[in-house]
C-alpha cells in the first residue's frame, strides 16, 4: 500500500470517528470507548506510515 493511501485511510477513519466524538461530548460513555479505540488504531496506523517512509528512504 502506498504512503498516500495509508494516510488517506487514516483520514477516513478519523473522519468516521467524529460522530462518536460528538456523542461523547454529549455524555455518551460508550461513544467515548469507540473514540479511544479509533485513536489507538490511528496511533498504530501512524506508526505503520513512519515505518514505510523509513523503509522507502533506506531502499
Amino acid at each position: 500500500m502506498s504512503v498516500e493511501a495509508m494516510v488517506q485511510k487514516m483520514i477516513d477513519d478519523l473522519t468516521a470517528a467524529l460522530g462518536d466524538a460528538a456523542k461523547h461530548d454529549k455524555g455518551n460513555s460508550a461513544a467515548g470507548t469507540r473514540v479511544r479505540k479509533a485513536m489507538q488504531e490511528a496511533k498504530a496506523a501512524a506508526q505503520d506510515v513512519r515505518k514505510q517512509v523509513q523503509a522507502d528512504k533506506n531502499a
